[in-house]
């Protein structure tokens, strides 16, 4: 199905079903342990051995020899495989390093052997006893001193966040030099982990000359392709399966060291091979959000018009890597006749940088978001009034482009009311609460819509169920349950007469989980899929396509009616189709919005941050399932304050490494930390998105969270800090006087 024109009345705008909250049709299995995850395949993988991989010591180098023989004659071992004895292999295209290194190693913790035994312990201990001796290189870990001579560098995230080396408009110099109000401020934003529950981990098995990989991945069809590439074997010859990711973050879109290390594991034992990295391979031998420096240059008039904006950033990543596309909103948030973007890379031999939930904006709107209250300020204005007086409904670069649905003043306005922002004092350090400072912020919320193909097939069985089929995976996000619930309105059946079956390669393939696309896209091709399904329903029955209605377990056309059952009862009857996108998404840019209001204390003895309360306000077209978007928006507020609070990942510049490397050193928000969380979703379908008028939401509602929180915590104590953790010791001495 070709989506080239905007959507009309269809059968999803009924929202029977679609737009009502349900609760998760996943759950049960969930919480009563029953949903089995990668590692847990025993039933389907008998004789199954254990692999444990053996890391890089070294950020950089070269390995000089390998003594296996203490290791292999360990007790339980069964094989050692190592780039010697793997026979050659490619690299799949979305990953910048090669997963097995040797003898050049690309960086600490990359993988150099897998030991394969009976037990997990056995290999565990086995793998102690590997010795590497290495020829340490010269290492290039400091990004601040890389980035003097970084080049201008593009770069596009493929997940709808990216720019030119430099992007011009206007005259951005002249007009930021004639600005009567000017600002001109350094952001910097760390290096983070995605530090998922459930660590990277696959099951591996042959049978001849073909791999089955039961593995923890969210972007199946792309890893089957990387998967074939690396071995150099045929697509065919590969199938992944996933059912259930226990989340993923964007650490899981790429075939990472689990994945290979297992099928390599498991052809050399002749048998299968289940294996999950431990957890500092997470931080140093997958990918991480990587680092940056960002400077951000406002100027405006005195009546708070902005005639300059500026948004630099710089990051870094290994050879052939990319930058973090932390400037791409602000090309399209605010409006502004004179603009300059740029970003600089620097080649670093840290582990690969990638990935990680809302990649680009995350990062980048915690800078702009400070640096617009910051010039709010400046010019005596209310920082919602800032941000409203430079709303634009047309993109600024390309001003005949509308936004298809921009609602941010809506959700600014509304957010403001319901948190009661009227009650915030502008002056800071002014409101305290026994030994608290307590202080009001606010952010915009900004995520692109990406539009990508998804294909579903759809099965109507004897007695009356609708299957659907798709490799699209659930990463915690809820797929299960929308994808149930666009199958039953189309069908015109409940809920519990739709079975899903998802994160099989065998399925046809679906967009994803990844980018803020999965949901709006994955259901679409169930949409296309159920479109053909009841056109075979209505050949079937005599009916003419055109005009039949599908309700209540019935198939309706005119005055006749006939139960949809019926049209099985000789064999079951298939639809199967894609979703495939025309150029909408270049006629309008399609955008989606929020606001996000957080109240902080800061102890004014200790310095410590506590966040009291917070708010999203989010217009991104039909909401599919109020309940399980909730779910994700808060679950994206919390990564939030982690981001804003907490989360760096720290780096050692004399051996390259990141040192806090488990979830001991790297700290996270747990319950403890997150207060009452409050969600609105603002009544919005956007026709030209696709045929169920929606978009995603899922880091949308991240997309801001870290400036709102700086920007409480300056409204708190009248310390402003633009370094990010906001950590006490960087405002600690700075606190207003206690006496």
């Amino acid at each position: 199905m070709k989506f080239e024109t905007p959507a009309q009345t269809n059968p999803i705008d009924r929202l029977k079903v679609v737009g009502q909250a349900h609760d998760r049709i996943d759950g049960p299995l969930k919480t009563s342990g029953l949903a089995t995850y990668a590692y847990e395949h025993h039933r389907e993988v008998p004789n199954v051995a254990y692999g444990y991989v053996v890391g890089s010591a070294v950020g950089k180098g070269r390995i000089k020899s390998l003594g296996l023989d203490e290791a292999r004659r360990a007790p339980g071992v069964v094989t050692i495989v190592t780039a010697q004895d793997a026979g050659p292999l490619g690299k799949g295209d979305r990953n910048t390093a090669k997963l097995l290194g040797g003898p050049e190693v690309d960086h600490y913790h990359q993988a150099v052997a897998v030991v394969v035994a009976e037990t997990f312990e056995q290999a565990r201990a086995a793998a102690a006893l590997v010795r590497v001796d290495y020829e340490r290189g010269d290492g290039r870990f400091d990004l601040d001193e890389l980035l003097k001579t970084a080049p201008l560098t593009g770069g596009d995230s493929q997940e709808g966040s990216g720019s030119s080396p430099e992007h011009r408009v206007g005259k951005f110099e002249e007009a930021f030099g004639a600005a009567p109000v000017k600002l001109d401020q350094r952001y910097t934003t760390p290096d983070q982990s995605h530090a998922m529950m459930e660590p990277h981990a696959t099951i591996a098995a042959w049978q001849g000359d073909e791999l089955t990989l039961w593995t923890s991945n969210q972007m199946i069809a792309w890893n089957k392709a990387d998967m074939a590439k690396t071995l150099g074997i045929p697509k065919e010859k590969v199938r992944l399966i996933s059912p259930y990711v226990g989340g993923g973050f964007g650490g899981k879109l790429f075939l990472r060291a689990d994945a290979l290390m297992a099928a390599l594991a498991a052809r050399a034992a002749k048998r299968p091979v289940k294996l999950a990295l431990q957890r500092p391979l997470m931080a140093n031998n997958t990918t991480h959000r990587p680092a940056t420096r960002q400077r951000v240059r406002i100027g405006a008039t005195k009546d708070g018009t902005i005639t300059a904006i500026a948004h630099e950033s710089g990051s870094g990543d290994l050879e052939n890597g990319g930058p973090e596309t932390a400037v791409n909103q602000t090309e399209l948030l605010y409006a502004g006749a004179n603009r300059l973007t740029s970003m600089r890379l620097a080649v670093l031999d840290l582990p690969e940088g990638n990935a990680m939930r809302a990649p680009g904006e995350a990062p980048g709107m915690m800078a702009l978001e400070i640096a617009i209250d910051e010039m709010a300020e400046q010019l005596g204005m209310d920082p919602i009034a800032f941000r409203i007086k430079n709303d634009t409904q047309v993109d600024p670069k390309t001003p005949t482009r509308k936004f298809s649905e921009r609602n941010l003043i809506r959700c600014m306005q509304e957010g403001a009311e319901r948190f009661g922002w009227d009650k915030r004092r502008a002056k800071p350090a002014q409101v305290r609460d026994g030994r608290w400072l307590v202080g009001m912020g606010v952010a915009a919320a900004f995520r692109n819509h990406v539009s990508r193909p998804s294909g579903a097939r759809v099965r109507l069985g004897r007695d009356g169920v609708v299957t659907v089929e798709s490799d699209m995976t659930d990463i915690g996000t809820g797929s299960y349950t929308i994808m149930a619930q666009t199958a039953a309105e189309m069908m015109g059946l409940p809920l519990d007469k739709v079975v899903v079956k998802l994160g099989d390669s065998s399925f046809p393939a679906s967009a994803g989980s990844g980018g803020q696309w999965g949901a709006a896209n994955a259901t679409s091709g169930v949409y296309a899929a159920c479109v053909k399904l009841r056109e075979a329903v209505a050949q079937r029955l005599g009916f003419n396509a055109a005009d039949v209605a599908f309700e209540d377990g019935q198939v309706r056309s005119g005055n006749r009616a006939l139960p949809l059952t019926q049209a099985a009862q000789d064999g079951e009857l298939l639809g199967e189709d894609r979703i495939e996108f025309g150029k909408l998404g270049k006629t309008f840019q399609q955008s989606t919005f929020g606001a996000h209001f957080v109240e902080v204390g800061v102890d004014a003895y200790t310095g410590v941050t506590r966040v009291r309360r917070m708010l999203a306000v989010c217009a991104a077209g039909r909401i599919l399932n109020p309940q399980t978007a909730r779910s994700q928006v808060i679950g994206a507020m919390t990564m939030g304050v982690g981001g804003a609070l907490m989360e760096e990942l720290a780096v050692d510049t004399r051996f390259g490494f990141f040192v806090n490397h488990d979830l001991a050193g790297y700290e996270v928000p747990v319950h403890a930390d997150i207060p009452h969380q409050e969600v609105i979703f603002l009544d919005e379908a956007d026709a030209t998105a696709n045929p169920l008028k929606a978009k995603g939401v899922g880091e949308l509602g991240l997309c801001g969270v870290g400036a709102a929180v700086a920007n409480a915590i300056y409204n708190a104590t009248g310390v402003r800090v633009r370094d990010y953790p906001i950590t006490l010791e960087k405002h600690l001495e700075r606190l207003p006087s206690i006496a």
